[in-house]
């Protein structure tokens, strides 16, 4: 093959091609439980979250919750990756080698997010939320007292979720999508020195706490028991006024190793036990979510 400008436009429209197309078709769970937030500035102050107003009775004058000299910030952090190609394959026509290269870097890009979730879920009982408080913790002050979010134990987490609502337990924070750029000019150093096109992609993204209140966080055994004290919990919670939140879990979110008895709670029709069969109350109660990047 004759290289020339053409030859090269043509590699990264192929290329490019072949990462939209895996990129696309890449199965992704965090949108389920991440709100997606634009932003316009590398940081993001999301002191909306510390209160949480409801509607009331209208009697004398409005009460206004200030939230001025608050702040919960979150910075966009910045990401790539990035591949070369041997201007002796494109010579010798062997650019199909490279393409499941670029469509698992496609299907990389696209499901990395998942992992950064799957991270902070993790670290949960460790790093501090808008509040000061471990994401997961007995004690996440609420007006003069505290609630807890904390199912306790110590082993294998698993999450219970509320992903209904408009505000989602994690945030993603999404400055600028996964684009391609491209090092292939004549005169690049790359190509100067080692024969070498390289291809990459970029974005500018973070993912983050948002509302404790959405999410539970146990490392007991999961089985019906904690499962029903789990959502008793969430749907007990309360506003600093004493009001519930209307807190409705909806998604279990377990690592491949307690799929089964995940799935044992949600989907049999009865629970075993003892000598007899027990309807399973909790059937159908919530969907659920397998997700590989929880592995310990």
């Amino acid at each position: 093959m004759i290289i020339d400008a053409q030859a090269v436009s043509d590699l990264y429209v192929g290329f490019s091609t072949v990462f939209h197309r895996a990129f696309e078709a890449a199965e992704v769970w965090h949108p389920q439980v991440a709100m997606t937030v634009p932003a316009k500035t590398r940081i993001l102050d999301y002191k909306f979250m510390l209160d949480f107003p409801m509607v009331r009775e209208w009697i004398g004058d409005r009460v206004v919750r200030s939230l001025a000299g608050k702040s919960y910030q979150i910075a966009t952090r910045d990401w790539e990756a990035t591949i070369e190609v041997d201007r002796n394959d494109l010579k010798d026509d062997q650019i199909g080698l490279y393409a499941p290269m670029v469509a698992a870097l496609a299907e990389e890009a696209r499901s990395h997010p998942d992992r950064l979730i799957a991270e902070l879920m993790l670290r949960g009982w460790e790093e501090t939320c808008f509040d000061g408080r471990p994401f997961f913790a007995p004690d996440h002050p609420v007006g003069e007292g505290t609630a807890s979010n904390d199912g306790g134990g110590d082993g294998v987490p698993w999450f219970l979720l509320d992903t209904r609502r408009s505000i989602k337990p994690f945030i993603y924070q999404l400055r600028q999508p996964v684009q391609i750029t491209r090092m292939d000019a004549r005169d690049d150093e790359a190509v100067f020195m080692r024969r070498a096109y390289r291809f990459g992609v970029d974005a500018r993204y973070t993912c983050a706490y948002g509302l404790w209140q959405l999410a539970y966080g146990s490392r007991q055994t999961l089985n019906p028991t904690n499962y029903a004290a789990a959502r008793a919990a969430m749907m007990s919670l309360k506003n600093a006024d004493g009001r519930p939140l209307r807190i409705r879990p909806d998604l279990l979110v377990v690592p491949p190793s307690l799929e089964a008895a995940a799935r044992e709670i949600l989907e049999n029709r009865y629970l075993s036990g003892g000598s007899t069969l027990k309807t399973n109350v909790w059937q159908g109660s919530a969907r659920l979510l397998v997700a590989p990047e929880l592995a310990g």
